[in-house]
């Protein structure tokens, strides 16, 4: 069982002020709803995995202020005593709802929404942000390298690049939804359940007089499963043959060499043939070595010979794009039971944001099966399923299409009640299935590394009449 943390301190100060501030002006109880969404996709790809809710659930069932904090804020000279003895007695009573870990997700779609008293709704913030950005981003690195490999595993190696400890723990989470096989985070195994894999480094090989030694040693050790790394001198000349003798000499169980440097499609080719030779066919070859997707993709296509991958820096720091630039915006106050809604107006098109209290459908075709739309309604607001259902785009006034033959998913669920958690989350291996199975129902075109066939987010009539409508009243102040 995970240890859960308290980590309400962890926030950005101006959470802490503004939280006074609506206490102050007699506004903390006046109910917010908040929403947490993206805009862009990371590498200008095709999807991206929703990923970090089990750690944001964690949180807010752990959100109280100790004694500890209430002195540190006292000390700072900024808060009344009134505001300090409310935080003393504070109680999550937010209702939460969210997309489930592991859906593919796009730009606009609301990820996490929280409605309740604005002085809680806005504080959470900042740990909604950081949680569900981070590991969105490494799930979704993990889907695109795992997706480059075409079937072969990929294990996680980042944890010593990773940006500190918490991010190598839940980074080697999120890879494994993103699809990955393991992990080289012993503790992501021991608190996660994610299979922490791994065979030996280059000091244990200089360890001893000879490679042959090295690896002879290594087998009488683990004669179950004997991974050697071949390339601490040289691969061909040394490296493989000292492998090859052992193998033959003491006929290890589930035996593989590893290589972490060089032409890897070169060597993993030589290698193959070597060993082939040798009578070891089932001997796996695992390649690692700051690999990223396009590096997997192009030494496949080069005839590469290799069984699995071992992906560390490029992944675990999402290192080509890594922020996956996730907002937090006010969409809606409630007053008397009714509720007004919220937008930001931005000259830049794509940071206006939707009003309301929304939820999320994704449509499917019937016949394929596949996803062909994914539409923002007003909360409430039904999708008849079958034919000519209008939708329309949120970025032009005057494009819009009609969906026919089509099935209808609500995308999210909710997750807290009055802040109670009414949500069990799935394990991280059922997690990792449906991520599994709902990227099959999006099109290979959207799928593509580079170039993907954009997967537009449409708005239903009601939001995109209430949407203008506030644009509108706006551009007349």
């Amino acid at each position: 069982m995970v240890e859960k943390m308290n980590l309400t301190m962890l926030t950005d100060f101006y959470e802490i002020t503004m939280a006074n501030g609506y206490f102050e002006s007699g506004m903390a109880e006046d109910i917010a709803y908040f929403d947490m969404f993206f805009r862009q996709i990371p590498d200008n790809g095709g999807y991206a995995v929703m990923a970090g809710l089990e750690q944001v659930i964690n949180y807010l069932e752990n959100l109280n202020f100790t004694d500890e904090d209430i002195e540190f804020l006292k000390e700072k000279h900024m808060f009344s005593n009134a505001f300090l003895e409310y935080l003393k007695s504070f109680e999550f009573v937010c209702d939460v709802w969210a997309i489930p870990e592991g859906t593919p997700i796009f730009p606009g779609e609301p990820m996490v929404t929280v409605r309740g008293p604005v002085i809680q709704a806005q504080f959470v913030e900042t740990m909604i942000l950081l949680l569900i950005n981070h590991q969105s981003l490494i799930a979704t690195k993990a889907s695109r390298i795992v997706r480059a490999a075409g079937g072969r595993p990929v294990m996680e190696f980042g944890t010593r690049r990773a940006h500190g400890g918490s991010a190598a723990i839940y980074g080697a989470r999120a890879a494994y939804i993103g699809g990955c096989a393991g992990t080289a985070c012993a503790i992501a195994d021991r608190d996660y359940g994610v299979s922490a894999l791994g065979t030996m480094a280059h000091s244990w090989v200089q360890m001893y007089p000879s490679e042959y030694e090295a690896f002879r040693k290594y087998a009488e050790i683990y004669p179950e499963n004997c991974t050697l790394l071949v390339d601490t001198y040289n691969v061909l000349k040394s490296g493989v043959p000292a492998a090859i003798r052992v193998f033959d000499e003491l006929q290890p169980k589930n035996k593989g060499i590893r290589i972490d440097s060089g032409d890897v499609a070169y060597l993993t080719k030589q290698a193959r043939k070597m060993l082939d030779k040798a009578g070891h066919q089932d001997c796996k070859i695992v390649v690692s070595n700051s690999l990223d997707e396009y590096i997997i993709q192009d030494v496949i296509v080069e005839g590469a010979c290799i069984d699995s991958f071992g992906v560390g820096e490029r992944l675990i720091t999402a290192r080509s794009e890594p922020v996956f630039g996730g907002v937090y915006k006010l969409s809606a106050l409630e007053k008397d039971g009714v509720m007004i809604p919220k937008m930001k107006i931005s000259e830049n098109v794509e940071k206006i944001t939707n009003p309301g209290f929304k939820t999320v459908y994704r449509l499917f075709d019937k016949d394929t099966h596949k996803a062909v739309a994914d539409v923002i309604t007003l909360d409430g607001e039904a999708i008849p399923e079958g034919d000519d259902y209008e939708i329309f785009d949120p970025r032009a006034v005057w494009k819009r299409k009609k969906v026919n033959n089509f099935y209808v998913r609500n995308l999210r669920v909710q997750v807290f009640d009055k802040g109670t958690c009414i949500y069990q989350s799935p394990s991280i291996d059922e997690i990792r299935d449906y991520c599994r199975q709902q990227i099959s129902t999006l099109w290979e075109e959207t799928l593509r590394l580079e170039n993907p066939q954009v997967y537009y987010v449409d708005l239903s009539k009601e939001l995109w009449e209430m949407k203008n409508r506030l644009i509108e009243e706006y551009n007349q102040l």
